[in-house]
């Protein structure tokens, strides 16, 4: 029997009436807020300049290095770089940014990543924003419906990411010439290369995808010593994937800036030997 006390139905978000009654948004008294905040600034300032870098289409190469936006250069107009002809593969006719073919990649692995989920879901979209706080969506399909059913296709994008991973690997050797392509020297940004692709190979294979690929569909690890190792070592790096994500993210923003401010003039590249 209703007794007119009973807990009327809230609007908006989880706010309904299966829920608790409390007429507080929610009962957290710390600086909640802080940790989708920074997210969303820092993920606000890599896609402002990497967005800047992409259309920009200038001061991408000062000899030996290539900024791994514009890496590999899919144009015909990359053909002075690296001393050689580039890969000619859109000639003449390709107007646009050479860094618009190559970011898509990256890009696309990056978004459809877990953590990266997380991150901007919270950031951006308060889906969550966090832990005991509700969010304001009405609704909540998951991700089985577009567009964020099209977050399934991170395993291929991972597979892109590996090819990708592979030519900066290429780039990073490269950066042990110097400006007349001579072997043997070593410069400041040679550092900075080596920092960044280590930092990208340890995010690319701390991947779920990567940890599915190396051990998963096995009933029993025992028959597959070698696949249980490597599962291991990559779940072990798995567990340290929002670091990587977040020290990769900076090492590639990091070595791109300092391809630009060679490359427009504003200081030499330091060598050491």
């Amino acid at each position: 029997m209703a007794t007119g006390t009973e807990p009327q139905p809230r609007s908006g978000g989880v706010r309904t009436g299966t829920r608790a009654a409390i007429d507080a948004p929610h009962l957290r008294t710390d600086r909640w807020w802080l940790a989708p905040a920074a997210t969303a600034a820092g993920l606000l300032v890599f896609v402002v300049w990497s967005t800047w870098r992409a259309f920009a289409d200038a001061d991408y190469y000062a000899a030996p290095y290539v900024s791994p936006l514009y890496s590999p250069c899919l144009a015909e107009r990359c053909a002075p770089m690296r001393g050689g002809p580039n890969w000619e593969i859109f000639g003449g006719w390709w107007a646009l940014s050479p860094a618009i073919l190559i970011l898509v990649f990256p890009l696309g692995f990056r978004l459809t990543c877990y953590y990266y989920r997380k991150a901007y879901y919270r950031g951006f979209w308060a889906s969550p924003p966090a832990c005991a706080v509700a969010e304001p969506h009405k609704k909540y399909s998951g991700e089985t419906r577009f567009p964020l059913i099209l977050q399934n296709t991170h395993r291929y994008f991972f597979y892109a990411a590996v090819l990708v991973a592979g030519v900066l690997t290429y780039d990073t050797v490269l950066a042990f010439r110097d400006e007349h392509y001579e072997w043997g020297h070593m410069g400041l940004g040679t550092l900075v290369f080596l920092v960044n692709i280590v930092l990208i190979w340890a995010y690319t294979i701390s991947c779920h995808s990567c940890r599915h690929i190396v051990g998963g569909q096995l009933k029993h690890f025992s028959r597959h010593p070698v696949r249980y190792r490597l599962w291991r070592w990559v779940g072990n790096l798995n567990a340290r994937h929002m670091l990587l994500a977040w020290t990769s993210l900076a090492s590639v923003t990091l070595a791109d800036v300092y391809v630009y401010l060679v490359a427009s003039g504003v200081f030499d590249d330091p060598r050491f030997f």
